[in-house]
């Protein structure tokens, strides 16, 4: 059973950057998302990366703040995030399709998931 683990949170101010990693423990091509669920709120799509890497899908919200990428030498899929504002405040997750490649924004579509790293934005 593959696993993830998230890495990369922590306090940021406003306006600022960030730059969060996701692991799987097996080395292998998967389609792969970001979620997130702020305070008291449902956890949200962010964005995902398709299983080829090739094409990506981004939240409304985050469109044109974020970019999704994989690192084939740290097999890590990171989520760079610029221009970050307060309402960015949210536990991130990192999720895998091992099924299916392509990078769906329905959380069901998803079959593992990462235990979440905390980005607080500040004042």
């Amino acid at each position: 059973q593959v696993e993830v683990a998230e890495s990369g949170g922590g306090l940021v101010q406003a306006g600022g950057s960030l730059r969060l990693s996701c692991a799987p423990s097996r080395r292998a091509s998967y389609a792969v998302g970001w979620f997130r669920q702020g305070p008291g709120k449902e956890r949200t799509f962010v964005a995902a990366l398709s299983w080829s890497g090739l094409k990506t899908n981004y939240a409304d919200s985050v469109k044109g703040r974020a970019t999704i990428s994989r690192d084939n030498v740290k097999n890590t899929i990171d989520l760079e995030m610029n221009s970050l504002r307060l309402e960015d405040t949210a536990v991130y997750f990192c999720a895998l399709r091992e099924t299916g490649r392509q990078p769906s924004s329905h959380q069901i579509d998803y079959d593992v998931w990462g235990q979440g790293t905390q980005v607080t934005v500040s004042s």
